[in-house]
Order: structure tokens, then C-alpha cells, then sequence
């Protein structure tokens, strides 16, 4: 199961065992430099291992593989640039004390001529040793990235770099069939014929695509900065409340009305609308035109944006089964406790001491409950005045996995509540909109469960009472310890929750 291929068919394992001596919840500071045809970036991986934190990350527009389809040799601008970064990388690491520095390549430096000189040169002058691997390699590995945060995902991955594009299918935690085409943004700027030669050709492309990986795909998951740059695009045109591109969800006639509409804009005016960078804006409306004749010919019913991709699959690579079947979520959730609660373990004992207010409930609302109470006392810090829009906001731009932008939302509201009776008036009711109005009520229910449960004991409220839950009333049962802790903001805040449940509060 583990190990890189790369292009001359040897199996490398670049990781070593970096998970075999972790304890079972913790990750290492692991680094990765993914050069691609376009960019080269740097990230460090650190904190939770199913759900590892992004401790640094930097990206470099060296643009290697610009003109190489005309030329056939990396481009010079990009070599002294990609080089220069390779430089900076190796020293950071050096600082960040990460050995060894894990860097694979793809289309441009396994394509050029001159692409194993570049690689000698890294390796000679900087130390880190490049693996240049196959199309079929970074459609596997793009496609285990998008199951590092997808543990559930089946479809279709479609990764865009700036020299090629990959697909592979994922189901079940596997990966299937994959295949390598040449449809980058950079090589499509060589395609003669003008506007309807480009059509075409790209149509043909993706329809042999189509023909090997078949159009059964409920989904498709978009992977690569191109993809990203056209959601973002996708959200402006629309009037998206949230910014966050991980999840993103389009559906077929959105990306075809956001490819018209890009088509109808000034690129200038939409990078300063976006922020969107000079280099990625650039190739925009060739890679919206591959998007547009992949929607039409593979027919999903709905596209999503990945932002994990070949550096997140590197890592879960090297990831144990056991490990690779935990809960993304609830794994981030636990080591932020951990990390910063005033009494870690409190969550777990917040979240049974509540069960009897959400028994009957569906495992991915029960995922969301069990997040929250783990991550209900993790903004304590924060200035009270703004404490309960920071953990709202920390949430729902936090980067953590397996979780929709509407359950962002939820679990944000929910923790908005723990520290908040109101939301009127607050900053983030835009994002409300997206819930339905059962699930805000769920989410404040929910926020002043804990709100409660928190006043009540600081680490279990068990210790104090349980909870009895009948179709007209919410029991407190009181120990004699509890006797003692119920003071009147405590049942005060019992009341509140009574109401919101639309029960009578009985305290005895």
C-alpha cells in the first residue's frame, strides 16, 4: 500500500515510517515541496495526524513549464526562479529542523529535456532529493489527498496543473483506475486554430477521457489552483457569504453560467475583485473552458473543490489503515482540546452528560454534537466581549476535513451560543442563510446545552446531576455535590435551554 512510483517504475517510500513511533493521535512537523508545472510550494505538516495542521505553507509562481510545449525545455525565467525557491525551502526546513524534506515533481520536470538537469541541481546544491513521478502517479496520489479529507468521497478526481490533468476514481478509500492527459492551461496556449481549434480540441480530449473513465460520476472533485481560482470566481459572481474553498459545491449550470460570465468580464477587474494572483488569473479562462466540456460531457450532479491534493496524499500515503478510518473532524477536534482547553477531556464528559437531549439523533448530526462539546471551552482566551463571533469565525474558516460549509456553520452557531444567548445583530448572519431554519434552532439548542452544561462544573458535569428528558419537561436531577454548583446563573442558563426545547424546567 505505501510507496512513490516514479518514472522509472521504482518504488521509493520518501515518509520513511513516520507514523510507526507517533503516539496515536499525534503527527510529527513533516515537510513537502510539490514542484509543478505552474507553482512550487512548500508545506509543513504538523498537530493531529488524521487531521494534520498546515504549521507552514508557501507557494511560488516559477511558472517551470510556461512555453514547453513550444520549446520542449523548461522555461529559463522559471528554472532560476523555481531554483532560488528550492534554495529558500531547503533553508527553511534546515530552520524548522525537518529532515528530510519530501519533493516530488510532475508534468513539466518529467516531461522537459532539460528536466533531469534541474533535478540534478536541486539535488546537488540544496540537498533535497526531487522525485519525478508518472501522470498515473499524481492521479493516484492527487486522489488520496482528496480522501485525506474526504474519508467517504466516490467519484471522479480531477486534478489541473499547468501541463497536464489527471483523473482518477475514488470509492470506498480506494483508488482506482486513473489516467494522465496533456489538457494544462500552459500547453493549451499552443493548441493552432484559433478559438474553435481550442474547442475542439479540447472536446475531443476530454471526451477520450470520457470513453476510458466512463461518465457514471455523481461527482467530481476538483484539484489544482485553476479549479480553485474559477470557485472563487464562481462565489463572486454569486455573492457567496463565505470564502472558504475546501467543499465548495457547484452544480453543472453554475460552472456553465461562471464560465460565460468570466468569459463576459474584464480579468483585470476580476482579480481585484478576487484577489486572485497574475500568474493564476492569466490561465483562467483556458482552464474555465476545459472546466465547461468536462461538466458537459461527464455529467455530474454536482463538482467540488479540494484544496487537498498531492501533498496531502503524500502523507496519507504513508498513513496506517487503522488510522485512515478515523474521523477527520473529531481527530482536529480532540488535539485543538487538547492543544487549548482550559480542562482537556471536559469535552468528552460535556458530550455524554447532553446525550439525553440528543439521543435519537443521525451520526452526522451526532459527529457535529460530539465536535462541539470537544471544542466548546477552546476560545477562552479570546477577549470576552468578542468570544462568541471568534470561536464562530475561528470554525468556520478553521481548516479542518470532512466537514460542508453548511456544517461549518452549524457547529460555528452552535459554539456561538455556548458563549452567547443572542445572535441578533451579529456580524455573521450572513452565513446563516446557509441553514435551514431547523437546523439553526438545532444549533442553538445545541450551544445552550453546553452553555449550560459549562456553568454547571468545569470539567463533568456528570459530577453534579444528570439530565431527564420527558415530552413535557427537561428534569435537572441534582447530586448534593450539584446542590452546591447551582447558582443562579446556572439556572438561569438551564431555563434558557428549557425554552429554547419548548419544555418546562423542572430542578429537583
Amino acid at each position: 500500500m505505501n510507496g512513490v512510483r516514479t518514472t522509472t517504475g521504482k518504488k521509493v517510500e520518501p515518509f520513511g515510517k513516520m507514523f510507526a513511533t507517533l503516539p496515536k493521535r499525534a503527527l510529527s512537523r513533516v515537510g513537502v515541496v510539490d514542484v509543478g508545472s505552474n507553482s512550487i510550494r512548500m508545506v509543513v505538516f504538523d498537530g493531529a495526524a488524521r487531521s494534520p495542521a498546515y504549521f507552514y505553507n508557501e507557494k511560488v509562481m516559477a511558472g517551470l513549464g510556461a512555453r514547453m510545449a513550444q520549446t520542449g525545455r523548461l522555461n529559463p525565467e522559471g528554472v532560476e526562479r523555481g531554483f532560488a525557491a528550492m534554495q529558500r525551502f531547503a533553508a527553511l526546513a534546515k530552520g524548522m529542523d525537518i529532515d528530510p524534506l519530501t519533493c516530488v515533481a510532475t508534468a513539466a520536470v518529467r516531461e522537459a529535456a532539460d528536466g533531469p538537469e534541474f533535478q540534478a541541481r536541486v539535488e546537488r546544491e540544496t540537498g533535497i532529493k526531487m522525485y519525478v513521478i508518472d501522470g498515473e502517479e499524481e492521479a493516484r496520489l492527487s486522489a488520496q489527498g482528496v480522501l485525506l479529507g474526504w474519508p467517504d468521497a466516490r467519484g471522479l478526481v480531477c486534478d489541473i496543473g499547468g501541463n497536464s490533468m489527471e483523473l482518477a476514481e475514488v470509492a470506498d478509500g480506494q483508488v482506482g483506475k486513473r489516467v494522465s492527459s496533456q489538457l494544462g492551461p500552459f500547453r493549451l496556449q499552443q493548441v493552432p486554430g484559433g478559438k474553435d481549434g481550442l474547442r475542439k480540441h479540447i472536446r475531443k480530449v476530454v471526451a477520450d477521457l470520457a470513453r476510458t473513465m466512463g461518465t457514471h460520476h455523481e461527482r467530481i472533485y476538483l484539484v489544482g489552483g485553476s479549479w480553485r481560482a474559477i470557485a472563487r470566481l464562481d462565489m463572486e459572481r454569486v455573492g457567496y457569504p463565505m470564502t472558504v474553498l475546501h467543499e465548495y459545491r457547484m452544480t453543472p449550470q453554475a460552472v456553465a453560467d461562471t464560465v460565460a460570465w468570466i468569459a463576459d468580464n474584464d480579468l483585470a477587474d476580476l482579480k481585484a475583485r478576487t484577489g486572485l494572483s497574475s500568474s493564476r488569473i492569466e490561465l483562467v479562462p483556458l482552464a474555465s473552458q476545459v472546466l465547461a466540456q468536462l461538466t458537459e460531457i461527464f455529467a455530474p450532479a454536482e463538482l467540488a473543490i479540494s484544496s487537498y491534493g498531492i501533498r496531502e496524499g503524500l502523507l496519507y500515503e504513508q498513513m496506517p489503515e487503522n488510522l485512515r478510518k478515523r474521523d477527520p473532524l473529531i481527530e482536529a477536534a480532540r488535539f485543538t482540546e487538547r492543544q487549548m482547553a482550559r480542562m482537556p477531556g471536559s469535552g468528552k464528559k460535556l458530550y455524554h452528560f447532553l446525550q439525553p437531549l440528543f439521543r435519537d439523533m443521525s451520526p452526522e448530526r451526532d459527529r457535529l454534537i460530539r465536535a462541539a462539546c470537544l471544542l466548546h471551552d477552546t476560545s477562552w482566551r479570546a477577549h470576552p466581549d468578542y468570544r462568541a463571533e471568534a470561536c464562530f469565525d475561528n470554525v468556520t474558516r478553521a481548516n479542518m476535513a470532512a466537514l460542508s460549509h453548511p456544517e461549518r456553520v452549524f457547529l460555528g452557531l452552535a459554539l456561538l451560543h455556548r458563549y452567547k444567548n443572542s445572535r441578533a445583530g451579529s456580524p455573521m448572519a450572513p452565513l446563516f442563510k446557509l441553514l435551514s431554519e431547523a437546523e439553526i434552532r438545532d444549533a442553538e439548542i445545541l450551544g445552550k446545552a453546553m452553555r449550560f452544561g459549562a456553568m454547571l462544573a468545569l470539567d463533568d458535569p456528570a459530577d453534579a446531576g444528570k439530565l431527564i428528558l420527558t415530552e413535557q419537561e427537561l428534569r435537572l436531577h441534582l447530586t448534593s455535590t450539584g446542590r452546591k454548583l447551582m447558582g443562579e446563573v446556572a439556572e438561569a442558563r438551564f431555563r434558557s435551554l428549557c425554552n429554547a426545547l419548548g419544555l418546562l424546567p423542572v430542578i429537583g
